[in-house]
């Protein structure tokens, strides 16, 4: 067979030694990081009764919520303005010591849920910090012309850490308890740390372009995006979408009370979206750079994100159940995969930590007020219903995003040598 030459292979990213060394430690990390997920929801229906499951597995959702609405902001400021391996540093050394304390305390013997609140939102705070330099970071390690490729290499990593963790949770919980998956994770980001510590000739920016941490750089970090229609519509359909159709935190009711299939279903259900999500991202990694059209397949794609979510609110089989939710798996990796390449695209290097710390609020904002809103109808009219309305809401959602913006449904593939196409 003809060898693939570089230029087009679908790895082509990962020959750059400094993006490899990230990704693989990513690899790591995140699977131990999606392992804790996993487990924290489980370990707090274990802690509460159970008629306060749908309220108490929300409320982990908003707790993680507001370090990052606090701190997000700044989070990105501190991106531009500071070298952004040696952020990245400590907040890793911030969510290892988090996940380590979390598993000390649950060998002790951990009958309160509230220590698993608090260190979700230490964790969480750190994570406001991370994100922005992690995403800014980035553009630095690979050329331009390999950085859709490098984005979506990434979005298939995370996906796979997200079928490994939930998959290995409910094996850890299922076999050594909670403890070993928190003890795990914390190990996990020593791979990260790792990676960083072994970069050779990371690209500084030029002389002038780094911001100050100051209130101004914040605000113009905001100016920015609100004044690009293209960025910001893609950030409100990833926001309103997530918020209606999170149905996450309500899977240890699933599993538990609605298809009885204990901790080994519970990993599968929660892997389950990631799993179609994965085998998606490498379906990305190849075709990304040929998708013309790329705002009208963003919106479809959330769209169908809604009605799989509806199809799953409905569904009292196991297996129909887990389709359902791989579905939305593959219709948000084709929709984030897309908004991810716009907004790096779309915004110069000074402005990449600001840009990814407002998109921030939208992207993990959306999920985690979502999930408080289904623990909270849930709690009130049952976990399908709440399910069900917001897959509706959803689809609707979304089909008002593209009446109003019609820049988002007309964006093309832009042409690196000669500005971006009409609509």
């Amino acid at each position: 067979m003809p060898s693939v030459s570089p230029s087009t292979s679908p790895f082509r990213a990962l020959r750059h030694r400094n993006f490899r060394l990230l990704w693989l430690g990513q690899l790591v990390s995140m699977t131990g990081s999606m392992m804790q997920m996993a487990a924290q929801l489980w370990h707090v229906s274990l802690l509460v009764p159970p008629a306060q499951k749908g309220f108490a597995l929300g409320a982990v959702g908003f707790v993680r919520l507001l370090p990052i609405l606090g701190f997000s902001i700044l989070g990105g400021v501190v991106a531009d303005a500071r070298d952004r391996r040696t952020v990245m540093l400590g907040t890793q050394t911030v969510m290892a010591l988090s996940a380590g304390v979390l598993a000390f305390l649950t060998f002790r013997g951990l009958h309160d849920v509230w220590p698993i609140y608090i260190l979700a939102a230490v964790s969480a705070g750190a994570t406001a910090f991370d994100i922005p330099a992690r995403a800014s970071l980035m553009p630095s390690l690979v050329p331009v012309e390999d950085l859709p490729n490098a984005i979506t290499l990434s979005s298939a990593m995370f996906q796979a850490a997200s079928v490994l963790g939930p998959s290995l949770a409910g094996i850890f919980i299922a076999t050594s308890g909670v403890g070993a998956v928190y003890a795990f994770n914390a190990a996990s980001f020593l791979a990260v740390i790792g990676a960083l510590i072994a970069m050779r000739s990371v690209p500084k920016p030029a002389a002038g372009t780094r911001s100050d941490v100051s209130l101004g750089a914040g605000l113009e970090g905001l100016r920015f995006v609100f004044s690009r229609p293209l960025i910001r519509s893609a950030m409100l359909l990833d926001f309103f979408a997530t918020f209606f159709a999170s149905a996450t935190a309500l899977l240890p009711i699933f599993a538990q009370d609605i298809l009885k299939v204990g901790a080994s279903g519970y990993g599968w259900l929660y892997a389950a979206p990631s799993i179609g999500a994965l085998f998606t991202s490498f379906l990305m990694v190849r075709f990304v750079d040929r998708i013309q059209w790329r705002g009208r397949v963003m919106i479809l794609a959330a769209a169908g994100f809604g009605l799989a979510t509806v199809l799953f609110g409905f569904s009292r089989s196991f297996w129909l159940t887990f389709a359902c939710l791989a579905l939305t798996g593959v219709t948000d990796t084709v929709s984030m995969t897309l908004r991810n390449v716009v907004r790096q695209l779309s915004t110069p290097d000074e402005m990449r930590g600001r840009m990814t710390s407002v998109n921030m609020v939208f992207f993990m904002g959306g999920p985690q007020l979502g999930e408080m809103e289904a623990g909270l109808v849930a709690g009130t009219l049952g976990a399908p219903f709440s399910v069900i309305s917001g897959g509706i809401g959803c689809v609707l959602a979304t089909m008002w995003i593209a009446a109003r913006t019609p820049v988002l449904w007309n964006h093309r593939r832009p042409d690196l040598h000669g500005g971006p196409k009409a609509g």
